[in-house]
């Protein structure tokens, strides 16, 4: 199956069979290494990506659904000359231990500030339910979603 879609602004075609995951697709056909394999069933977080906008589980997520649409991933989160708000503010609240978790992190944590630019703490705990992280860093995560959200706010 041909997929025409947009990858963090470009446009990319790519020949898939139809259940493959957007996850092997970034990974394996378009050489997107920053969005993870987690668990594979919607459970971890670790592949969070943007669709349309909204974030999705990559892993769960089949290409058949993906022709005409525009997927973010962590390697457009930056414009490539500066870091973005989130990105500079996950390296000030020294956020990554392992690293691993942390693209899908990053993504689930812009979506939130799209959405809703002044979270409260809770908004924030409630939205990153959907990711996890094995070395347990959520109290920084919270502090780098909140700094990021008054830089981005300003």
């Amino acid at each position: 199956m041909q997929i025409s879609l947009q990858v963090n602004g470009q446009a990319r075609s790519v020949d898939v069979e139809p259940d493959t995951p957007l996850l092997w697709t970034l990974r394996e056909h378009l050489g997107l290494i920053g969005t993870k394999f987690g668990c594979g069933v919607a459970m971890c977080g670790a592949c969070m990506v943007h669709v349309d906008g909204q974030r999705a589980f990559a892993c769960q997520t089949p290409a058949s659904v993906l022709e005409g649409r525009s997927v973010d991933t962590i390697e457009g989160l930056s414009d490539g000359e500066e870091d973005h708000p989130i990105q500079r503010a996950w390296i000030e609240e020294q956020v990554p231990q392992c690293g691993y978790c942390q693209p899908g992190m990053m993504m689930s944590a812009l979506d939130l500030l799209q959405s809703n630019p002044s979270p409260t703490r809770e908004e924030i705990v409630t939205h990153m339910n959907t990711n996890l992280c094995r070395c347990g860093t959520y109290p920084r995560v919270v502090r780098a979603i909140e700094r990021a959200a008054g830089e981005m706010g300003a």
